[in-house]
């Protein structure tokens, strides 16, 4: 397939994509749960019946319980946008999902990571700058988002592989503080 027949399909089919990168990564999500000999491949996914809160998945393994917000995108594009909600649910995360564009396996990664440890609530984003919408109104601006908050890749922290992102997700770390990136709620 020719560069701009990529492109074109990427523009075109985002919504696609953007499942088909939710179902590889929740596939991966299983399969290191299932390599993991301590964890008799206990992980749990669900998904919302309605996308209003914040999140897209529902993933709980050994007692921890990660709401989370996936977003998908190439190198160069703006961190996403998170509903105030998630501040709300237990360990409620957001995992940003880069892939490559340029080539046809749509690999995965790096992954960057803005949350809490396993068991502890999202930093507070509330006093995060207020997200516009993306597209211009009928009079020629972007409506603000009163429920959406901006962040900034500042706010998350990068992992490489999807072992690094399971441990973030999943593994409580010792000796390590609790970081907030935008302040407590």
């Amino acid at each position: 397939m020719n560069e701009k027949k990529i492109q074109d399909k990427h523009s075109e089919r985002s919504a696609y994509r953007k499942k088909l990168i939710e179902h590889l990564f929740t596939g991966e999500l299983m399969k290191l749960s299932w390599l993991d000999d301590d964890d008799d491949c206990l992980l749990e996914v669900a998904k919302p019946e309605v996308n209003d809160s914040g999140y897209d998945i529902i993933a709980e393994t050994n007692h921890v319980v990660r709401h989370i917000k996936l977003n998908t995108s190439k190198k160069g594009s703006s961190p996403p946008q998170v509903h105030l909600k998630l501040e709300d649910k237990p360990s409620g995360c957001v995992v940003w999902i880069y892939f490559k564009e340029e080539s046809q396996s749509l690999e995965l990664g790096p992954y960057y990571f803005c949350g809490g440890q396993p068991g502890e609530p999202l930093p507070g984003i509330s006093g995060a700058k207020v997200a516009r919408h993306e597209k211009f109104s009928g009079d020629g601006h972007k409506a603000e988002r009163p429920n959406k908050r901006k962040l900034k890749k500042e706010n998350f922290t990068r992992h490489e592989t999807m072992e690094e992102i399971y441990s973030a997700l999943f593994v409580k770390k010792i000796h390590e503080p609790s970081k907030s990136h935008m302040g407590t709620k």
